[in-house]
C-alpha cells in the first residue's frame, strides 16, 4: 500500500477528529446518550468562553503552570542527573540500584499524604508530586542512554587526549545519549500533566481543583473545558519542545 503523504495523513486525521465530533452531538441529541451526564461539544466554545470571561480560566491554568514548571524542572534535573552519574559511575550505581527498585513501583499519588504533612496544603506540595513521576522517566531514559553509548567514542576520546571524566562527559557521553535524554524530557512533559490535575485534587487551587468542584455540581461541560485546556497546554508544550530538539539534534540525518 501507498504510504500517505504529511499533509494527507493530517487531513484524514481532521476527519476522523469531525467524525467523532459529530457522532458525540448526534448521539446526546438522539437520546442515545445522558444529556445529563454527557455535555454536548457545541456547547463546549460558550463555556469556555464563559471561563474566559469570568477570568477564572487564566486564574486556574496559571496556578497549574506554576507548581507544574517548578515541578518538571525539578524532577528532570534531577533525574537526569541522578541517570547519568548512575551510568557512568558503577559505585554510584550500585550503592543506590536498591533503593530505586524499591521507590520506582510507588507511584507519584502515594506520596500525597506525605505531601501535606511536609509542605501542607500549597502549591509546594503539588510541585513535589509532580517533580516525583517525571524524574522517575527522566531517570531511566537518561540511565539507559548513557549507558547505550558505544565504549570506543570513549576509547578514541582518550586516544585524543580527553581522557578526563569531565571532558568525555561533556563531549562523548552527553552528545551521544542526547536523543535518549531528549526522549525523556519529552515523556516527562507529558507526565507532568497527568499528575498535575491528581495532585490539585486535594485543595491546591488549580486546574484539577476547579474540575472537581465543576463535577460535584455535575457541570461536566466545565470538566471537559478543562479537559481539552490540559491537552491544548500539552500540544503547545510538545510543539516547542519538538522545535528546540530539532535545533539541538541537527546534526542528526
Amino acid at each position: 500500500m501507498k504510504p500517505l503523504t504529511r499533509s494527507r495523513r493530517s487531513l484524514i486525521s481532521a476527519q476522523g477528529l469531525v467524525g467523532f465530533l459529530i457522532l458525540w452531538e448526534v448521539s446526546l441529541r438522539a437520546g442515545l446518550l445522558p444529556g445529563s451526564l454527557v455535555p454536548l461539544p457545541s456547547s463546549i466554545p460558550g463555556v469556555l468562553w464563559a471561563e474566559l470571561i469570568d477570568g477564572i480560566w487564566f486564574e486556574v491554568v496559571l496556578s497549574s503552570l506554576s507548581h507544574y514548571s517548578v515541578g518538571v524542572a525539578l524532577g528532570s534535573l534531577l533525574g537526569i542527573s541522578v541517570g547519568v552519574a548512575a551510568a557512568l559511575v558503577p559505585r554510584f550505581d550500585a550503592l543506590h540500584a536498591w533503593l530505586a527498585r524499591l521507590l520506582r513501583p510507588i507511584p507519584p499519588l502515594a506520596w500525597i499524604p506525605f505531601a501535606i504533612i511536609w509542605f501542607g496544603v500549597n502549591p509546594s506540595a503539588a510541585a513535589f508530586i509532580i517533580s516525583i513521576g517525571v524524574f522517575w522517566i527522566n531517570y531511566f531514559a537518561s540511565y539507559s542512554a548513557v549507558r547505550a553509548v558505544d565504549p570506543g567514542y570513549n576509547e578514541v576520546a582518550i586516544a585524543f587526549g580527553q581522557g578526563h571524566f569531565l571532558a568525555r562527559l561533556t563531549k562523548v557521553s552527553l552528545p551521544a545519549a542526547a536523543p535518549g535524554i531528549l526522549g525523556g524530557l519529552r515523556a516527562g512533559l507529558g507526565q507532568g500533566w497527568m499528575t498535575v490535575v491528581a495532585a490539585e485534587l486535594f485543595g491546591i487551587p488549580g486546574i484539577g481543583q476547579r474540575m472537581m468542584e465543576a463535577s460535584g455540581l455535575l457541570a461536566t461541560d466545565i470538566v471537559v473545558v478543562y479537559m481539552l485546556t490540559i491537552a491544548g497546554l500539552y500540544a503547545l508544550f510538545d510543539f516547542i519542545f519538538m522545535a528546540i530538539q530539532r535545533r539541538i539534534l541537527r546534526w542528526q540525518p
